[in-house]
């Protein structure tokens, strides 16, 4: 009894000079995510083209072959490509995630272009071992329903490429979108210049950029694929035919859960076709409050998403955000050949597409 209480008194005793010795001192990130940079292509590299959501016609995958042929790659599709399960997904999860497996696993394919978003990657999230991304780091390129492999590649700690997929580059790969796809694969990486938007938050900040689809990246937070649980973290978010409200209940739990405070900074991309039931301008104006309490920078309007054009970025990468009254810079803190782009000259030249066929490519339509 008396060592118990000895060793009671001990320890409150201790409490003062550990203050002391946290007190001047800054309190360190209790983890950060620390990913690393696949190799960038060379002419004649093999790139997988595999299907981890919802099916796609082998229309779309053979005509995106002819344009990585044209890229100077040797396309290669994946076994399973082509199958039709329950009328909407690309195969089982087990076929699924055998095409993500062979494609990670053959050293030969250098990087891997998903055919298509919609749902189905929530299915995959515990069932492949994030050691299969991290012992074989490569380039993965993807959007939308893809945003569960990218948060599953930043916890494994491996970068990827939110971008264009097989269902758009089928059209050609001439778009701008496509374009830097291709370009940053070969090692241009783009510094986004931005013009101002009347809901930005002034400010500058730098972090691990993670995020992407709202309704596909907030379902997983708590899980292994939970790339938001990180400290230092730049957070993007994009939606397409949501509700306002549904987007405001997602984005006040990872206020209640904790992740905003860990975000150093936020970027808005493209809410597509987003309702407008609630009295808002916007629903970047709707969430400003949420990010303003927190005194970090908010970047909004970055063309990423499901818009018509869809400008790659590098998740898991550090970035750098600056947000100034008279615009914005995004620029990534990765090897490569840095080169300026303008957001706003490539909205301005882009094609439109109709709205049944992103709602339909997103997988919030039967048919286009």
């Amino acid at each position: 009894m008396i060592k118990t209480i000895k060793a009671a008194v001990a320890a409150l005793l201790l409490i003062p000079a550990l203050l002391s010795c946290t007190k001047d001192q800054p309190v360190q990130p209790a983890h950060t995510l620390n990913c690393q940079q696949p190799a960038f292509l060379k002419a004649g590299d093999k790139v997988a083209l595999i299907s981890p959501s919802y099916f796609t016609p082998m229309e779309n995958v053979t005509k995106t072959a002819d344009v990585l042929r044209g890229w100077g790659f040797e396309p290669v599709i994946g076994p399973n490509v082509g199958k039709i399960e329950a009328g909407k997904y690309a195969g089982t999860v087990q076929e699924r995630i055998s095409d993500i497996l062979w494609a990670f696993r053959d050293p030969e394919i250098k990087a891997i272009i998903c055919n298509r978003g919609g749902y189905g990657t929530i299915q995959l999230v515990d069932q492949i071992s994030l050691t299969e991304f991290s012992r074989n780091p490569k380039w993965l390129v993807g959007f939308s329903d893809i945003t569960t492999l990218h948060e599953m590649l930043s916890c494994a700690g491996v970068m990827s490429i939110q971008g264009t997929m097989s269902s758009f580059l089928a059209a050609g790969g001439t778009d701008i979108s496509s374009t830097l796809v291709r370009d940053l694969l070969k090692g241009q990486v783009p510094r986004y210049e931005l013009p101002a938007h009347p809901q930005n938050i002034t400010g500058s900040a730098s972090g691990t950029l993670v995020g992407g689809n709202l309704m596909t990246f907030a379902p997983v937070v708590g899980s292994s694929a939970d790339a938001t649980a990180y400290d230092d973290i730049i957070l993007f978010i994009e939606e397409v035919e949501e509700s306002m409200h549904n987007i405001d209940r997602q984005v006040n739990m990872l206020l209640k859960t904790g992740v905003l405070a860990r975000c150093k900074g936020v970027i808005l991309g493209e809410f597509t076709d987003c309702g407008k039931e609630l009295d808002y301008q916007s629903v970047e104006a709707m969430l400003r409050p949420y990010f303003a309490q927190f005194g970090i920078p908010v970047l909004c309007g970055f063309p990423g998403g499901h818009d018509d054009v869809n400008l790659p970025l590098v998740m898991g990468a550090r970035v750098t955000m600056d947000v100034r009254q008279d615009g914005a810079t995004l620029s990534f803190n990765i090897d490569g050949t840095q080169t300026p782009v303008s957001t706003g000259s490539a909205v301005t030249k882009s094609t439109p597409t109709s709205l049944q066929r992103r709602l339909f490519l997103s997988g919030k339509a039967l048919a286009e």
